[in-house]
């Protein structure tokens, strides 16, 4: 796969995620992680029909390295894990944007453990789209740390760095197939079922909010992380960190379109910002990484 197309893939992926938000709030009630393990049930369960498809490759697409399978489950189910502690201990516009430092600490961690060089203009693009992301969140409102919510906050840094340090450090298992991440879904899967009987109490689902989790299984939490996958390990990282940044814009668009939010000054301006951000970091990067982002 061509640099120019694994970015795209990745790109994808945050287009998918951007429907997380609209999805998860279809399904109240239903428990964090009763919904993490039905979501990556769902996932792993599709990816391993996809492989035993005729002419499919089989379930030896999900023989890889321990290493390679330790680093996505733990990244998975750590990051998600963190997320959900953080949105139990803090408030929710805190917590969003703290998580939110995920694209800019992915730039980051590709110049320091990547060997990735990352120009100014990317440097530039993606504190623009960190810009962004604050607008989107705050509404430019003020933002209050309050001590009490520390742990909160701290679960939420962990999440951002655990999900970056994974999108850089994965690249060192680019010949592990993508479709191995079948099988890392489904132990995400019965890791969030175990957490779910341990600590929660069982809701079930109604019809729609079936039919919402199948789309989340299929979706977010599935074809987006094969597609996530192939964009860390071929893609310009640099590139993705920044144009990562368009999954809050698109989920508040996502938001407004089905009711769930409501129109401020400030998702206009976001949406400047994110644009001009997503310019200069493509404008700033090499001539395969343009090339590579189209």
């Amino acid at each position: 796969m061509t640099p120019r197309r694994a970015t795209l893939a990745g790109f994808a992926a945050v287009l998918l995620w951007s429907s997380l938000a609209v999805l998860t709030g279809g399904t109240a009630g239903i428990p964090p992680f009763q919904l993490l393990a039905m979501g990556f049930g769902v996932a792993g369960l599709a990816g391993c029909a996809l492989l035993l498809r005729p002419g499919g490759p089989g379930l030896t697409a999900l023989r890889q390295p321990l290493a390679a399978g330790a680093l996505g489950i733990a990244a998975l189910f750590g990051y998600h894990a963190l997320y959900f502690i953080a949105l139990k201990n803090a408030p929710a516009v805190e917590a969003n944007l703290i998580n939110y430092l995920w694209p800019l600490l992915i730039v980051v961690f590709a110049a320091l453990l990547g060997g990735a060089r990352v120009r100014a203009g990317q440097w530039l693009g993606t504190v623009l789209g960190l810009a962004a992301a604050v607008l989107l969140v705050t509404r430019a409102g003020r933002v209050d740390i309050d001590p009490a919510h520390l742990p909160g906050y701290a679960a939420a840094l962990g999440a951002a760095l655990v999900w970056a340090l994974y999108s850089v450090l994965n690249r060192r298992f680019e010949a592990v197939p993508s479709a191995a991440m079948a099988g890392s879904c489904l132990a995400v899967g019965v890791l969030g079922a175990i957490a779910h009987v341990a600590l929660e109490t069982t809701v079930a689902p109604t019809a729609g909010q079936g039919a919402l989790i199948l789309l989340l299984g299929l979706g977010p939490t599935g074809i987006a992380f094969w597609l996530w996958d192939i964009g860390t390990k071929r893609g310009d990282i640099a590139v993705l960190g920044t144009l990562s940044y368009a999954a809050p814009m698109l989920s508040t668009g996502l938001l407004l379109a089905f009711g769930q939010a409501r129109p401020h000054w400030t998702q206009a301006v976001a949406v400047a910002l994110l644009l001009l951000g997503a310019w200069l970091s493509v404008r700033g990067a090499s001539p395969a990484g343009r090339r590579a982002a189209g």
